[in-house]
């Protein structure tokens, strides 16, 4: 989950946070809130659902495209800023509340990985937290070279949910461990090498291929990406499983809390300029998120997707009751100071059997 905080209000409640339709064969999902780059609310998960199930069923409806309004991207993840307040002010009455949206999304998540007919997701652009959970379990995932697509979770005091971990608990290498503890961002070519999508497109060749589909061709077919999809040559570089992947499949190895600390230390030791960065940018994260989020992503590689959903709603749980989550908000995305106060504040006193705690 992901919000974003330094954009301008929300779109006029007179217009619809999704826009649901049906051209041709194909029923569309647009997510409207393009001025807080398409992030998602309860109600707008419910809707997704709705929508889903209605047209499960309906044979008039052969396929279903996800996409979002605005240049920005498809969706900058799931809007918390609320949460901060019912934990706050609500106390136990605001764990349910947050425990209800974790619920409903990660429902959501569970839908579009089993659903019965295609799913198109359109990553374009900005495509984090909350955002991944509504596109990259779909049956087609599509990218362009202005995708930039990421799990910035251990920041606020959480961890990659949305059943993420699923998919990079099974990426190249370290690739996987080293974006669920730093948020680092993969580029289409990235993510393609990644797993995390299946096509990339020109962004600017989106409208044709939305017409084509809308015109009835098969987003299964390979003509159609024979058609458009980008050649090797013109994809955009990759970092991560690129020039990138030599330093981290050395540094993010082990499996238990206290490794956290000893991938900082390999990356400091690194003479990588991308290693040290990586190694500041951990520092600065929820020490306790990094630690759960480690264990978690090491025991995805043996779970179904189901399971690894099962597991981030345990988990969430758990962190609606920690001190870091509403402390992440408020650092990162309410006040902005990006001066948060962790408990514990460092790698080096976190407890191992409160990591276990965490998973219930």
């Amino acid at each position: 989950m992901n919000d974003t905080a330094a954009v301008p209000a929300a779109a006029a409640p007179s217009e619809p946070e999704i826009e649901v339709s049906v051209t041709g064969s194909v029923g569309h999902l647009r997510l409207n809130r393009p001025r807080r780059i398409n992030a998602l609310t309860q109600d707008m998960i419910a809707t997704v659902r709705q929508a889903l199930r209605r047209w499960r069923d309906d044979d008039a409806v052969r396929m279903v495209l996800i996409d979002g309004a605005g240049e920005r991207g498809l969706c900058a993840g799931a809007d918390i800023r609320e949460l901060r307040s019912a934990l706050l002010d609500a106390g136990s009455a605001g764990v349910e509340q947050g425990t209800r949206f974790f619920v409903e999304e990660y429902g959501m998540n569970a839908e579009l990985a089993e659903y019965p007919k295609p799913v198109v997701a359109l990553m374009d652009g900005i495509v984090l937290g909350g955002g991944m959970g509504i596109s990259a379990h779909s049956r087609i995932r599509v990218a362009t070279e202005r995708s930039s697509l990421g799990m910035p979770e251990t920041a606020i005091g959480l961890f990659p949910d949305v059943g993420i971990m699923y998919l990079l608990a099974r990426a190249p290498g370290e690739v996987g461990t080293h974006a669920t503890l730093s948020g680092a961002r993969f580029t289409a070519t990235d993510a393609l090498a990644a797993g995390l999508v299946d096509q990339i497109v020109a962004s600017t060749a989106l409208d044709d291929l939305r017409a084509a589909l809308f015109a009835g061709r098969s987003p299964e077919d390979p003509d159609l990406w024979a058609e458009f999809a980008l050649s090797s040559d013109e994809r955009p570089a990759a970092a991560l499983t690129g020039p990138d992947r030599e330093w981290i499949d050395a540094c993010y190895t082990g499996d238990a809390p206290q490794d956290v600390l000893a991938i900082v230390q390999r990356l400091q030791a690194r003479p990588e300029p991308a290693a040290q960065a990586a190694a500041q940018t951990l520092r600065g994260m929820s020490p306790t998120s990094l630690a759960v989020s480690l264990v978690a992503l090491r025991r995805a590689a043996d779970l179904s997707l189901r399971e690894v959903l099962d597991q981030d709603l345990t988990l969430a749980t758990a962190c609606l009751r920690h001190p870091d989550l509403p402390e992440g908000i408020r650092a990162r995305l309410v006040d902005r100071d990006n001066d948060p106060h962790w408990t514990p504040a460092r790698l080096e006193d976190v407890d191992p059997a409160e990591v276990t705690r965490f998973f219930g």
